[in-house]
């Protein structure tokens, strides 16, 4: 007898093959048969009639350091099929870390990944202080699905010179070999690569850019001869190259070049976050071409890309919405939510609100609030890419009224939880074509996800779900994804980025992280915000209606959404053979 058989499904095995019908034996948490009939009955039974059958999702892109300290589910990520996440990414994180330090990486979580500072002070335990220590800890936990992580460059750089690497000083050779010996000494212990920020978006709650923001090339370059001594190791970076939106080609020169350097003279694999801005609209096609010729030379460079835009949800409960810094409006921020309601339907109220002007000083973040020309009403089931007509102006000027009015009503929809769509990058074109050639390309990886992270104005731990509902089946204003497609990005293709070979397929042998998906009727709900961290700290959730069951090495750990309770995740400790 097996341990479970899933019967009758139409099985997307990862591979990027055809989808085809058959069963998948599993036992002892591995997969023993994929396709066919199973002769042998399983000691639980799926049925899979009419449902597609594919490996669990493999999220490299996640910022879930703090959480996973105290959250075995890893929510919302766990409602959304994913078995395996990568964290540690863009430079931060929580290990090595020295006792008066503590509340400076978080301080600095807080600012560049927008999780609650006070969550974080409450969560998170503290048994450690070296990185391998960090890995033993999160080890003693139990925990529903399979986790990797990375060292970050901020946390080794505060714990190896103090002040001097907050404050992005030049380092010493002294410094570096320090350094680059823990950065060694976690790959050892099991990390899945290196990661450090590159951009001037990054900034801690004290303003202060990440640590290792300027390092110099010697410095990085010692990062990469650290992993390649242990072995193992991606070095992944977030950089001004693709992110910022000024023009800057003599950095846009040296970073290719370092990246190229590495990756060839150390046989590193590197990976960089990619995406499509306002202000060099085109200008990654020109990264991917240069992509593939460092590739073509040697290299293994491959660019990092989302699935859907980089979007800001603006809400009477998150962190920004276009009246949050109103003077009348601000009266009242403190309040509950129904009370604040009950307020800002007041005629004269409402009138003195909209009389205001914005007090945020911040550039960005005023145009931004104030570009009614791309915000959007997210709706329910939520549409992240509307058309121009859905716009708050679009709406506004049809309507004969000011656009600020209609936001402000918006904003009072679905019982104050209505949210406000501001698509940033990849979004440029007011469509998403551009992330399709981007994901099309042989040079790049899914993710960006950026589970645990930005909890008060992003949502995007969904995109597993958001790449089959709208890229493979909803898609009307462009051309969609095929079904295999879209089940290997987010299997295999991740998962070989990291070297986790054993996962991903549904093949004889391989770890039994399944999916079983009512793909017709797989819906996402919209986001909502929660108070459940640690400390009631708030963040944006997103569920999915359609997972009827989620197997994590073997076990069931989700049935249509709900936890079972089982526990069989794992500290992922270096690459995985097939």
């Amino acid at each position: 007898m097996h341990d479970v058989v899933i019967r009758n499904g139409l099985i997307v095995d990862g591979t990027g093959a055809a989808p085809f019908e058959g069963d998948v034996a599993i036992e002892n948490g591995k997969i023993v048969q994929a396709g066919g009939k199973v002769a042998a009955r399983g000691a639980e039974e799926i049925d899979a009639r009419g449902q597609i059958v594919a490996p669990g999702w493999v999220d490299i892109h996640t910022h879930y350091d703090g959480q996973v300290t105290w959250d075995p589910f890893l929510s919302p990520s766990g409602w959304h099929g994913v078995t395996t996440v990568v964290m540690g990414n863009c430079g931060v994180g929580f290990a090595p870390v020295r006792p008066d330090k503590r509340d400076w990486l978080i301080a600095l979580m807080e600012g560049v990944e927008d999780i609650p500072g006070s969550a974080l002070a409450e969560g998170i335990r503290w048994d450690w202080e070296s990185f391998p220590e960090y890995m033993d800890a999160l080890d003693r936990m139990p925990r529903a699905l399979d986790i990797g992580t990375q060292v970050p460059h901020g946390a080794v750089r505060a714990y190896v010179m103090g002040e001097r690497g907050a404050d992005n000083e030049v380092a010493t050779a002294e410094d570096i070999a320090r350094m680059a010996a823990i950065v060694e000494e976690g790959a050892r212990a099991g990390a899945l690569g290196f990661s450090t920020s590159r951009t001037r978006l990054h900034r801690a709650v004290d303003g202060r850019v990440v640590p290792g923001t300027f390092a110099h090339a010697e410095e990085l370059m010692a990062f990469g001869r650290a992993l390649a001594r242990a072995g193992h190791g991606v070095f992944e970076l977030a950089s001004d190259l693709t992110l910022s939106e000024e023009e800057d080609h003599a950095l846009e020169d040296g970073e290719f070049d370092w990246m190229r350097r590495l990756s060839v003279e150390l046989g590193i694999p590197v990976t960089y976050l990619l995406i499509q801005n306002a202000a060099q609209p085109a200008k990654w096609r020109e990264f991917l071409t240069r992509t593939a010729e460092a590739v073509a030379g040697g290299a293994r460079i491959t660019a990092q890309v989302g699935a859907r835009p980089i979007g800001f949800m603006f809400g009477l409960q998150g962190t920004l919405h276009p009246f949050v810094s109103h003077p009348t409006y601000r009266t009242i921020r403190h309040l509950p939510l129904a009370e604040r309601m009950a307020i800002m339907r007041d005629p004269e109220f409402k009138a003195r609100v909209l009389a205001e002007k914005s007090a945020v000083k911040e550039p960005f973040i005023r145009r931004t609030l104030e570009a009614f020309d791309n915000m959007f009403p997210l709706g329910d089931p939520p549409d992240y890419e509307p058309t121009v007509d859905k716009s708050i102006a679009a709406i506004a000027a049809r309507q004969g009224r000011d656009p600020t009015e209609v936001a402000y009503e918006t904003l009072l929809e679905r019982n104050g939880e209505e949210l406000l769509y501001s698509p940033s990058a990849n979004y440029v074109d007011r469509n998403i074509d551009s992330l399709g050639e981007m994901l099309d390309h042989p040079n790049t990886v899914l993710g960006l996800s950026d589970g645990g992270a930005h909890c008060g104005l992003i949502c995007d731990a969904s995109t597993p779900t958001y790449l089959l509902t709208h890229w493979v089946r909803d898609r009307t204003r462009g051309r969609r994804m095929t079904l295999e497609r879209a089940v290997q990005l987010q299997t295999s293709g991740s998962a070989a980025m990291y070297g986790l070979n054993d996962r991903g397929k549904l093949k004889p042998g391989y770890k039994a992280d399944v999916n079983v998906i009512d793909f017709d009727n797989l819906l996402l709900r919209p986001p909502v915000m929660a108070f459940d961290l640690p400390a009631k700290g708030r963040r944006l959730l997103q569920q999915a209606v359609g997972y009827t069951a989620t197997i994590a090495s073997g076990q069931v750990t989700y049935r249509n959404g709900e936890a079972t309770g089982a526990m069989p995740g794992k500290v992922v400790r270096g690459p995985q053979a097939a």
